[in-house]
């Protein structure tokens, strides 16, 4: 007989990608507001992604291609915004701790993005978006009044380019190390 402990649950590849773009007063990182009806987080602050689809694979089953075309779509279903493949650096891998209702294995890239792109949000799944510095994103997070709600992986990835004061930074500062991995 198999224990509750025993069942495996399992683990669904997905993609996120970290809009940045340079700002009036510095780097800013684009957070969308997943809707309070959501099922799964809803009301929390995330980057547009979600769960790889079977029509994200190639031919050959690239599980790493499949994530990248996956955050290519995602960017465009929740922000309304067109991302390529090679603006796409591999920033993490997350993945969700054994006992989670929901399991994940994230992909989370880093996309730079030029001036003048306007964000349109789905309405449905995401209700809400704004561009935000990364370190007053994190202060919010923090504010016992009004906190801005941040999953894990989102308020780690902030706080690594927290310090960045452009995106030049930010490329410099990826550009110089392999992927972080985090499984909790």
């Amino acid at each position: 007989m198999l224990e509750t402990s025993d069942v495996i649950e399992p683990v669904f590849p997905a993609a996120t990608v970290v809009l940045v773009r340079d700002g009036d007063d510095g780097l800013e990182a684009l957070l969308v507001q997943r809707n309070q009806a959501v099922q799964h987080m809803g009301g929390m602050w995330v980057f547009p992604g979600g769960k790889v689809d079977a029509a994200d694979y190639t031919g050959d089953r690239d599980e790493y291609q499949a994530a990248v075309n996956a955050a290519i779509r995602e960017t465009r279903e929740e922000a309304g915004l067109d991302v390529s493949a090679e603006q796409l650096v591999y920033l993490s891998h997350w993945t969700t701790p054994a006992g989670a209702k929901k399991r994940f294995a994230t992909w989370f890239f880093l996309a730079i993005l030029e001036d003048g792109k306007e964000v349109c949000v789905d309405g449905g799944e995401i209700a809400l978006h704004r561009w935000v510095q990364p370190a007053t994103a994190i202060a919010e997070s923090a504010d016992d009044a009004h906190p801005l709600r941040l999953m894990p992986p989102t308020y780690v990835s902030l706080a690594d380019i927290a310090d960045c004061h452009s995106c030049a930074l930010v490329r410099e500062r990826i550009g110089q190390r392999e992927a972080l991995i985090y499984a909790p």
